[in-house]
């Protein structure tokens, strides 16, 4: 943002005496005039540097008439008039989309959460990066702009950015009705050398996608508000595969709800109804699937209350069928349904190590309902579909410890498989563990946060027609980094052990430096990718997968403009190099404009 005079940048003029007499004089109309210009003039280079690189915090600096910068507090006593530029604030970086709180650039508490960022006023629920209040990540400019307030700019003082003109529009005298409107173009590209542990040809693909989420956000009164968004994505490059509906999509609706809020028995209640984005679970079992193009969205209804320390959600959906190819004409997927509830209880603060700590519990039922090819699984002669219902009872425990954060958690997966075209029921017993523990050095060690992730997704026996069925599943994209870059592994019959370290040298500016190794949880089920399973020319009998060391930089230029980079070298084992596996190297890049 370009400095104003009375806005971001602050101005001072100082009249230094000079042997006795006062070099310059800004009393009369036309001096006065050129010294205004001369101010804004020096300002400029500040401005410009806010804008391209969002700048921190910084003392303020004199710049004398010649231009050379002079320390705050050491007048220079050759000029006359010194110009103190106080710099905006550097934008504080956030990683999209989030894992939980665990290892993020910096930390944040709730109250720099909704001063720095949007968030609605969840209490303590704001904390981390917001996502206990159970409608995702929350940042300045986020994945969710749906879950964006926007409403502190009813007071013009309060602009201060270029967009800020976009985000409070008044349609009434009393502001009461306004709208605000929200945007994201992405442009993202990506390399392979062996896709997909080289089961997928040709080999050293290129490919890129550019995606556009552009939405509008009315409120009328504080108790009702319709959100809509439209969707529009292509993808194209050398040696693609599987451009779909996830990677390609005509003009549409991707979310379109009315939400009614009120004040209930002491809690900040709402119920929301119609096409909307849900992210209220762990985002390693359900995610918006942003990696890809097209967003994943849902038709149905939830509902919520939050009170001061317990928060309760419960929703029903079916998936939204994204793979037509016409415009505005993606209707209801009943093959696909998402039900459940959640309950998030905020325990007191506590003192841990001489610094303050706070936690959140996570209890939680989530169901799957799945049919045709969306519910198969893996069978003695390849993909057996049928009727899919998965029940999900779970629970995690994630915060933060003084140094220590953490998240560990725990899924039960039961329910029943009935194969097509047959009267058999198969039950269904499976389970998945989950957690990420680290410690957060000191801000002059680069905020430094070094951990460990480990994942165990329970693995069955493919070559059983009947019995109980013992692969977990999370058909419902979760997030897709935070298991392996390259996207290659999936949350079934895995375990995951990782090493990560991130470092923020700079408030714009963030590394991870994370080394996952992979094994299959039973070596009598198969590797699993995010459709269906891997096969390989020959038979993998081993249990050792491999190892995908990787690097990402996330550099946020400024508060609309960022750049990821991922970059991995995914290391198959001797064993299924052996079974027709290769190894690979992946590359992505995302380009990211919002508002």
């Amino acid at each position: 943002m370009l400095p104003s005079l009375n806005s971001a940048a602050t101005v001072r003029y100082r009249s230094i005496r000079r042997k006795g007499a006062c070099t310059h004089s800004v009393r009369d109309g036309r001096k006065g005039r050129d010294f205004h210009v001369l101010a804004m003039l020096l300002s400029l280079p500040a401005g410009i540097v806010t804008m391209g690189q969002g700048a921190h915090a910084a003392d303020p600096v004199s710049v004398n008439a010649a231009g050379t910068a002079v320390p705050a507090g050491q007048a220079s006593q050759s000029q006359s008039e010194n110009v103190i530029v106080r710099i905006g604030r550097r934008p504080p970086i956030q990683v999209y989309p989030h894992a939980n709180p665990v290892g993020q650039p910096l930390r944040m508490s709730g109250a720099e959460n909704r001063k720095n960022g949007h968030q609605y006023d969840w209490g303590v629920f704001n904390r981390g990066n917001g996502e206990s209040a159970g409608f995702g990540p929350v940042g300045t400019y986020g994945v969710t702009p749906w879950a964006e307030d926007w409403s502190n700019l009813r007071g013009r003082k309060n602009h201060n950015d270029p967009f800020d003109v976009l985000k409070y529009i008044p349609l009434t005298r009393s502001g009461n009705v306004w709208i605000s409107f929200s945007g994201e173009t992405r442009l993202r590209n990506w390399f392979e050398t062996r896709p997909l542990l080289g089961t997928q040809k040709p080999n050293d693909s290129g490919r890129f996608a550019v995606r556009n989420l552009y939405g509008a956000d009315l409120h009328i009164g504080s108790h009702l508000r319709f959100f809509g968004q439209l969707v529009n994505a292509d993808a194209a490059g050398w040696g693609g595969y599987g451009y779909g509906s996830t990677y390609r999509k005509r003009l549409d609706a991707q979310q379109a709800f009315v939400e009614v809020r009120w004040n209930m028995l002491g809690a900040k209640s709402g119920f929301i109804f119609g096409r909307q984005q849900f992210l209220d679970a762990p985002s390693y079992m359900l995610y918006a699937r942003e990696t890809p193009n097209v967003p994943l969205s849902w038709d149905g209804f939830r509902g919520y209350m939050v009170w001061k320390r317990i928060r309760i959600d419960g929703w029903d959906f079916v998936q939204t069928y994204d793979s037509e190819n016409k415009m505005f004409h993606d209707t209801e997927n009943y093959a696909s349904r998402l039900y459940g509830f959640n309950t998030t209880w905020a325990p007191p603060d506590f003192t841990f190590m001489g610094q303050k700590g706070y936690s959140f519990v996570d209890a939680f039922y989530i169901g799957y309902k799945l049919n045709g090819a969306a519910g198969a699984i893996a069978g003695p002669g390849g993909s057996v579909t049928g009727s899919n219902t998965r029940n999900n009872f779970g629970m995690r425990w994630h915060g933060v410890a003084g140094p220590i954060e953490f998240s560990v958690g725990g899924i039960w997966q039961g329910g029943v498989f009935r194969p097509s075209g047959t009267t058999l029921a198969r039950n269904v017993s499976a389970y998945a563990i989950n957690s990420s523990v680290g410690y957060r050095f000191s801000e002059k060690t680069l905020n430094t946060f070094a951990g460990i992730q480990t994942d165990v997704y329970s693995g069955g026996n493919s070559s059983d027609r009947t019995g109980t069925i013992g692969a977990y599943i999370s058909p419902f994209n979760p997030q897709t980094n935070y298991l392996d870059t390259t996207t290659y592994m999936t949350a079934s019959n895995l375990i995951s052990f990782a090493p990560l370290v991130r470092i923020t040298p700079f408030k714009s500016v963030s590394i991870q430096f994370k080394y996952p190794l992979f094994w299959r949880d039973s070596v009598n089920d198969p590797i699993y990718k995010s459709s269906g399973n891997y096969k390989f020319s020959g038979n993998f009998r081993g249990r050792f997968i491999g190892m995908a060391p990787q690097v990402s930089i996330a550099w946020q230029i400024n508060t609309h403009v960022s750049w990821t980079q991922y970059a991995s070298r995914f290391m198959t084992s001797h064993a299924l190099n052996a079974a027709g596996g290769s190894s690979g190297t992946y590359y992505q890049s995302n380009f990211v404009f919002r508002f």
